[in-house]
């Protein structure tokens, strides 16, 4: 029996969107992520925010997980008073992705987890977060926006050993940037294992083997769009590890 496509959930930021009725509060994700799963060989579905106790009944029925970029998370949720600098928290979606990263790790379940993707496991198994790389190490060499993010601009050093190298086949990278928050305090269980120049971490993973995370602080869905091999080797690398978790018969 050939090898069925897996169903990797998406999450989603909350956005307006114009509707026929005006502005409407919706649930989006850029097709950069969707079209970077599909090209990997993933069914791409996309998450809106539920409820606790409706998310075990929704991982039954997923494969795998993409933890997105967007908005700031929520410093309560690492027990800090919010920095000036905030922008864009969104309080369902801290709950529903710090509930959803908690399941997934309990299954093991294949996790891909993008800028703040990587910021929800890391406070969801707690560490803490700088709020605003420029105003707390001064560097500025992590924002960009438009279309320079479709362009690497930021080199990187990856550990040899980790999954991220493992997946890229590389150990310096040129990444793009578009944060301007990042990991401060590494949440017990889990390793650094990729830095910007500045000391800024790039990527981290678990220690249990067993749990396939790749987490990445830069957008790989961005330079894939541009035809980066590095960026598609990530992502087939996700939907790899998904394939070594299904059962034979799948």
């Amino acid at each position: 029996m050939p090898w069925m496509r897996p169903v990797v959930g998406v999450t989603s930021q909350p956005k307006q969107a114009i509707s026929a009725s005006g502005n409407l509060d919706s649930h989006v994700i850029g097709h950069t992520y969707t079209d970077s799963v599909l090209r990997a060989g993933g069914l791409p579905v996309i998450l809106p925010p539920i409820p606790n106790d409706d998310i075990s009944a929704l991982v039954d029925h997923l494969d795998g997980v993409v933890f997105t970029g967007g908005g700031d998370m929520e410093p309560r949720r690492y027990g800090e008073e919010p920095h000036r600098e905030i922008r864009m928290t969104n309080s369902d979606r801290d709950e529903f992705e710090l509930a959803l990263v908690h399941e997934a790790k309990r299954r093991r379940l294949p996790v891909l987890a993008i800028c703040r993707g990587l910021q929800v496991v890391n406070v969801a198994f707690g560490g803490t977060l700088i709020q605003d790389i420029p105003s707390a190490i001064g560097s500025t060499d992590h924002g960009v926006h438009g279309d320079a993010a479709y362009e690497a601009h930021q080199s990187i050093t990856i550990a040899a050993n980790s999954l991220i190298a493992k997946a890229t086949g590389a150990t310096e990278l040129m990444v793009n940037s578009l944060h301007h928050q990042a990991v401060k305090d590494l949440a017990p269980g889990f390793h650094e294992v990729a830095w910007a120049r500045d000391g800024v971490i790039e990527g981290i993973q678990h220690e249990d083997d067993e749990w396939p995370l790749l987490a990445v602080q830069w957008h790989p869905e961005f330079l894939g769009d541009n035809g980066d091999e590095a960026s598609h080797r990530l992502f087939e690398a996700f939907v790899d590890s998904i394939r070594f978790a299904q059962p034979a018969t799948n």
